[in-house]
């Protein structure tokens, strides 16, 4: 019997798979499972081969988080355009879109992000990530506010109030419903305070 020769992944594709394998992984274990060595022995391919995709633990931390980050963005901006044009409609919106992105990947990303803040090299991967969202964010609200727009303190502190949220509605210490009642009127109330 002939069997038809295996094919190769392409880049993209085995990228895709290790980080799927790498999901996996902090999900049954937690990060301090995630090793490039780990990795390859559950996607079943030689270590070689995912030096060659992250080349350190640090890189696949900042791969994972890249991947979750293309991820919520995407759905945020479809999302968005199909958002009604008053205050209330976006903010529930950003608020839903926000939540339902951190639980849809569960406790694996505040694993992620806690382990991203381990070094200041991973922090800054961290930073930038969350100063791409704040400008996008005040780019949704700029028709409700004044000129000068949010401030920058107001929006890290807004930032800080969504991950707690979304951290809180995944352990179970409130409820989804809860938690996008209280991130949507907290994103009302920074819009207004910057009028």
């Amino acid at each position: 019997m002939n069997q038809a020769p295996r094919q190769r992944m392409t880049h993209q594709a085995r990228r895709q798979q290790l980080l799927t394998v790498a999901w996996d992984l902090i999900r049954q274990e937690g990060t301090d499972a995630l090793t490039l060595g780990r990795v390859a022995e559950e996607a079943g391919v030689s270590k070689p081969v995912v030096y060659d995709h992250f080349s350190t633990r640090h890189g696949l931390l900042a791969a994972l988080y890249e991947d979750f980050d293309i991820r919520q963005n995407a759905l945020f901006d479809a999302a968005m355009a199909a958002a009604g044009d008053r205050l209330q409609d976006k903010a529930a919106v950003v608020a839903a879109s926000y939540v339902n992105c951190v639980l849809t990947q569960g406790r694996e990303i505040p694993d992620v992000l806690s382990a991203l803040d381990s070094t200041p090299e991973l922090a800054e991967v961290k930073r930038q990530y969350q100063l791409d969202f704040i400008e996008k964010f005040r780019g949704w609200f700029a028709a409700f506010v004044a000129p000068s727009g949010i401030p920058l303190a107001t929006m890290w502190g807004l930032l800080g109030a969504a991950d707690a949220i979304s951290s809180a509605v995944i352990c179970g210490d409130i409820s989804q419903q809860e938690g996008l009642q209280e991130l949507t009127a907290l994103i009302i109330t920074t819009i207004e305070r910057s009028r």
